[in-house]
């Protein structure tokens, strides 16, 4: 099952160190990325900025598209007072069909903050118990996901990061 995730950690430079172990684990074998986004938001900057891995494939590219639109629109967009609710609720729209609400992005949005970076990733066919071993002691917390109940608990049980 392709699985959508979004990261945070408490640095600018966390989520770039967690999408190199993500592509090393890749490149092992353990996981099939397809596709992730890196957004960091250093203490003396306005907005973040950010990082695409564009991994090659066809499916990759759509949800390049995706994760473009959902960056784009959380951290770019100059939306204040109800603009904000509506760019929200069209983007929504555009992102139910993949199993993240609303809910999930206003989380994103509250959750990336100044002083932090978040790892957008979009993987297949993960090993859970090896990659688990490599991002421990990361300091994450997961934000969101497209999975189930019962499939969180066993990330958590693996990856902490509640």
């Amino acid at each position: 099952m392709t699985t959508f995730t979004v990261w945070k950690f408490d640095d600018p430079d966390g989520a770039d160190h967690a999408a190199q172990i993500l592509r090393n684990a890749e490149a092992d074998g353990l996981v099939k990325v397809e596709d992730h986004a890196v957004v960091r938001w250093p203490a003396d900057a306005d907005q973040p900025t950010t990082a695409h891995g564009h991994e090659g494939n066809w499916r990759g590219a759509g949800w390049g598209a995706i994760l473009g639109l959902l960056i784009g629109t959380l951290f770019f967009l100059p939306i204040v007072g109800g603009l904000a609710g509506a760019a929200l609720g069209a983007l929504s729209k555009a992102t139910e069909d993949v199993g993240i609400t609303k809910e999930q992005l206003d989380k994103i949005r509250s959750e990336v903050t100044v002083g932090t970076s978040a790892l957008f990733a979009v993987t297949d066919q993960g090993d859970l118990d090896r990659l688990g071993e490599r991002f421990r002691g990361m300091k994450s917390k997961l934000i969101t996901t497209n999975l189930t109940s019962a499939e969180r608990d066993v990330l958590f049980e693996t990856f902490g990061g509640r």
